[in-house]
């Protein structure tokens, strides 16, 4: 089945492989080919009190026709581009399975075609979907996923890797019948009357797909399995449990603190278990009951009586702490404080060497800008294994990444290799917004000339029929209640990026709207906390950062200055202990904490690059001795004759009377012949230095 979707069709093909999966799709687009399976397991895992969903994507080397590199030449651990697209993948499809299913479900998607130009994400989301809703898997689908650009003021639908290049924005929207579900972007400052009708754009494009899916399902569905259990609480327990809790709540939600709140609500749990167990509730089912029992309350306070857990307004802001140069021997840093949520920022300069090398299906690129974040245990107040950086950590990273690259410079302007780590050091409530505003304040401590300050803001929505609520810089518990999570980063002149989960089916375009609206103003209040602690980028860089001088040489001399088999770089590096970083336009960038270290590796490579000049004096090594004379090198590979009648100011009869090899003297360049030949005079260079 296939389907005009932007400028290429969508095809969707079902039962030729992959058919023991409970569902499978092939979906093609251009030359770019992605499997996607759904299985789920017979039965639910014992003990198991939540839905194990779990999202793989992987990009198979052979889809683009090359082999892995390394040393085992096959796929290894998921790169981070491949977390990122499980969890787009992840996010919009869970929502859409019934509460209380416990089953283990899959979904794999596997890139099998590249044809460099279509990213398969998109096609991953969207065979997701329809795999899910052939399959006997109970699920609420169909969705649709779309990625939308613009270039010269046009909206392009699905762009590609080279249209995308010279695009103002990038946003994947995920849709279903009801409204928007999902959305991720990637934006250079663009007005939210921009990002709405870029939105709008995409939804009128999806709802043929969700119509081409639904005429999919119709031909090629399984009968949903109706043996799957699903985890109800007792209407009795919850009755109970709503009855004994009630009063309770609200002196709980008159700490102002969050672990004294979870403290009280872990001895509510433990009492009432204590209470309900003699009547043959287990505590699982307590403990669900009373989670239930808390969401109801919570959001009937918000809707009802217009009262957050913490007493803020809808739009207030927690209160803002922003401190700069927190650490000493750092290149930038920073401390932002929001609430109960913090991060600190740590900014390093590196030079061309620290460049990350990205292999991907369209090709090789190096990344100049990095943005790490991590979550410690500690921040929450618990314990936990510490290992590599989890699925959060990266998708966190990525979003605060992309919010700030709008404003980086660029290598011409900067031409430094950027890294901020973000260390979350307490959480409740959107630290990945956190270290968007702590990057900012730590780039521009470091002196990084960024175009301008970043803040990030995350809204939340309590919605239950016509009535919706839209709640500012939103809490952990807000958070865990709600029906949505919208992240919103920005400069003043626009959105950098935005991202919207939802546990519910779907927002219209105009209550997206009022979101960003509302986000707007607290991001304008945030700005205006982080221009208070520091206006702008620092004029210096740290002493203890590299200097990064820049050269430009004639294209011609790359391969001379690199040398046979990188000889003349690697001894310049080795002299100095400077970087040297070569461009193929001729720019060659020299970096070094050290000045006098830069000042010599400059030195050295303008002796090797320029031309040999005609009355110019040069230390030189002496490399040979003949009879009439000594060859001296006065530069990797140039070396020149010091005639024995130029070695002294009296007569020589032995040339090694005057210099030995390996000796290092001052000559003079006296002449260059039609051969090219340097001719040398050690006398002159002696009677040049005695006159001054």
């Amino acid at each position: 089945m296939q389907i005009k979707f932007g400028e290429r069709e969508l095809i969707l093909d079902t039962g030729k492989v992959a058919r023991q999966a409970n569902g499978s799709v092939v979906v093609t687009y251009g030359g770019t080919v992605v499997l996607v399976t759904a299985c789920m397991s017979k039965e639910p895992r014992e003990g198991q009190d939540f839905f194990p969903l779990t999202v793989e994507y992987q990009e198979k080397t052979y889809a683009a026709g090359r082999i892995p590199g390394g040393f085992f030449k096959r796929e290894g651990r998921p790169s981070e581009s491949e977390i990122l697209t499980s969890r787009l993948i992840d996010r919009p499809i869970r929502p859409l399975f019934p509460k209380g299913m416990f089953n283990d479900v899959q979904v794999m998607a596997i890139v099998i075609s590249s044809d460099g130009e279509n990213d398969p994400d998109v096609l991953a989301v969207n065979g997701a979907s329809a795999a899910l809703s052939i399959s006997d898997i109970p699920f609420a689908g169909p969705l649709a996923c779309c990625r939308v650009g613009r270039t010269d003021g046009r909206f392009v639908l699905n762009p590609t890797y080279a249209q995308l290049e010279n695009s103002d924005l990038d946003i994947v929207v995920v849709m279903n019948k009801k409204g928007v579900v999902m959305l991720e972007s990637k934006l250079k400052e663009v007005g939210e009357d921009v990002f709405i009708e870029a939105v709008k754009f995409a939804c009128d494009n999806l709802k043929g797909i969700i119509a081409m899916q639904e005429e999919f399902v119709g031909k090629f569905a399984k009968p949903k399995n109706e043996t799957v259990a699903y985890r109800k609480i007792d209407s009795s327990l919850q009755n109970k449990v709503e009855e004994l809790s009630a009063g309770r709540f609200k002196s709980i939600y008159d700490l102002s603190e969050k672990q004294e709140r979870e403290e009280a609500v872990d001895i509510l749990s433990k009492e009432l278990e204590a209470k309900l167990a003699e009547d043959g509730f287990e505590s699982a089912d307590i403990k669900a009951a009373l989670s239930e029992a808390e969401g109801k309350e919570l959001r009937k306070k918000i809707l009802e009586e217009g009262i957050r857990p913490d007493k803020r307004g809808f739009k207030d802001i927690r209160p803002i702490n922003c401190e700069v140069a927190v650490l000493p021997r750092t290149h930038g840093s920073s401390l932002f404080t929001r609430g109960q949520t913090q991060s600190l920022a740590v900014t390093t300069l590196g030079t061309g060497d620290d460049e990350q090398l990205i292999e991907a299906l369209e090709g090789e690129k190096y990344k100049t800008f990095m943005l790490h974040y991590s979550f410690p245990p500690f921040s929450v107040g618990e314990t936990a294994p510490v290992r590599g950086p989890g699925r959060r950590e990266i998708g966190h990273g990525a979003l605060a990444e992309k919010a700030l690259s709008a404003v980086m410079p660029s290598k011409e302007k900067f031409p430094y290799t950027i890294r901020v780590v973000s260390e979350i050091l307490e959480s409740n409530g959107s630290s990945s917004m956190a270290t968007v505003c702590s990057a900012t304040l730590s780039l521009m401590d470091a002196g990084v000339p960024i175009k301008e300050a970043v803040a990030g803001i995350a809204l939340g929505l309590v919605k239950e029929g016509g009535k919706a609520v839209i709640l500012s810089d939103i809490t952990g518990v807000e958070d865990h209640f709600g029906d949505m999570d919208f992240k919103v980063a920005g400069t003043r002149s626009g959105l950098t990026a935005v991202q919207l989960d939802l546990k519910i089916d779907g927002i219209t375009a105009e209550l997206l709207e009022k979101c960003l609206l509302q986000g707007k103003e607290g991001r304008d209040f945030i700005l205006s906390k982080i221009n208070a602690a520091l206006a702008g980028p620092r004029q210096d860089l740290s002493s203890y950062a590299p200097r990064i001088e820049v050269l430009k040489i004639n294209t011609e001399k790359i391969g001379e200055l690199i040398g046979p088999g990188g000889k003349n770089v690697k001894a310049i590096i080795a002299a100095t202990g400077a970087s040297v970083d070569i461009k193929d336009d001729g720019t060659v960038l020299v970096g070094s904490t050290d000045s006098a270290a830069s000042a010599e590796a400059i030195k050295m490579i303008k002796l090797i690059v320029e031309d040999v000049e005609v009355g110019r004096i040069y230390s030189a090594k002496v490399k040979r001795i003949m009879a009439f004379g000594a060859f001296c090198e006065i530069a990797p590979r140039k070396e020149g004759l010091v005639h024995v009648s130029e070695l002294a100011n009296r007569f020589v009869k032995n040339v090694e009377d005057e210099v030995k090899v390996g000796d290092e003297i001052k000559v003079k360049v006296i002449g260059i012949d039609e051969m090219g030949r340097i001719n040398l005079s050690k006398k002159q260079a002696e009677e040049n230095n005695s006159e001054k």
